[in-house]
């Protein structure tokens, strides 16, 4: 099969990533980059030895997919441009700024034949992927995701930067509906919420507690799991972790150590970029092959539980400024 030519709107950190890997892939024709800050695109195209287009309409006509790399506030005008083009796109998360917006960029991709996929790395991870054998319907999730502030995403609340990453891994763990959003945050260094909590709780009675704060002084990514037969800690940041398989009651002994009443089992991540993954992924999609890439809908989903976090931050606040 040959390659699919293929470009990147939007070349800061993670798009020029995305060019590289591009660059690199077999399934893959990296056909060009764009830019609004033209100087970038040059940058990163002549490391590249591609074309730098100033038009991003100039990028879709040579391509037949785009990776959408722009901040969120313009993933809207950028998507809908691609897709009306012709071309399959792969969306940075968030999908939008909004559901309607959300709701734009999925119908059109349904209504032109396009492959719609959204940028969810988070779900390539190697550990996860190593933990994915053992999963057997986890009743308790936590996870806390950290990172020093940066200038860079500080246009959303840390709901859409940060913890939709962990809402979309909870909602496809969870694989029930949602029932119930209980949420709180705060302001600290930018105009919207930099630090925030949510405990979701779900129809079968699992319940998700999510941390997500973007004023730390280290980046720290871990994710724990609870299930009747053990339990998995992993650190999605360093790609490591271990589950913990309950022992069967009939072979341990009388001494009730937590060594004794639990087999360590190390998980061994695959080699590999998630960000590479991710891009296969995009490729098996539009060649009707079998792919977890994260469908537009799937990113619309964890859309709409960010706005229900965002929704009920808001409503916390407001109670307590008339408190006080």
């Amino acid at each position: 099969m040959n390659p699919i030519p293929a470009g990147v709107v939007g070349v800061g950190r993670l798009g020029a990533a995305h060019a590289r890997l591009l660059a690199g892939s077999p399934a893959f024709e990296l056909v060009g980059v764009h830019d609004r800050a033209r100087s970038r695109a040059e940058e990163v195209a002549a490391a590249l030895s591609v074309p730098a287009f100033p038009d991003a309409a100039e990028l879709h006509a040579r391509a037949e997919a785009v990776v959408i790399a722009v901040p969120t506030a313009a993933h809207h005008a950028a998507a809908v441009a691609a897709i009306a083009a012709g071309c399959h796109a792969l969306v940075e998360k968030p999908l939008a700024s909004t559901l309607e917006e959300a709701d734009e960029i999925v119908r059109l991709a349904d209504e032109t034949g396009v492959v719609l996929g959204v940028g969810h790395v988070e779900r390539f991870n190697g550990v996860l992927q190593a933990a994915e054998p053992f999963l057997d319907r986890p009743r308790f999730i936590e996870s806390l995701r950290m990172a020093p502030f940066q200038p860079r995403g500080a246009d959303v609340t840390v709901v859409l930067d940060l913890m939709i990453h962990d809402i979309d891994l909870v909602l496809t763990l969870a694989r029930t509906p949602l029932a119930d959003v209980r949420a709180v945050g705060v302001s600290v260094i930018s105009p919207w919420i930099d630090l925030a909590n949510a405990r979701l709780s779900f129809e079968n009675g699992t319940v998700a507690n999510i941390t997500a704060s973007r004023v730390s002084f280290r980046t720290i990514r871990q994710l724990r799991l609870f299930q009747r037969s053990g339990y998995f800690s992993l650190d999605l940041a360093e790609g490591t972790g271990h589950y913990y398989r309950r022992r069967d009651p009939q072979e341990v002994g009388r001494v009730a150590g937590v060594e004794n009443l639990v087999e360590p089992i190390p998980l061994e991540a695959p080699p590999g970029e998630p960000l590479a993954r991710e891009l296969d992924a995009f490729a098996d999609a539009i060649a009707g092959r079998p792919t977890r890439l994260v469908s537009g809908y799937a990113g619309r989903e964890a859309l709409e539980v960010a706005t229900r976090i965002t929704r009920e931050i808001e409503e916390f606040v407001h109670v307590v400024d008339q408190d006080s």
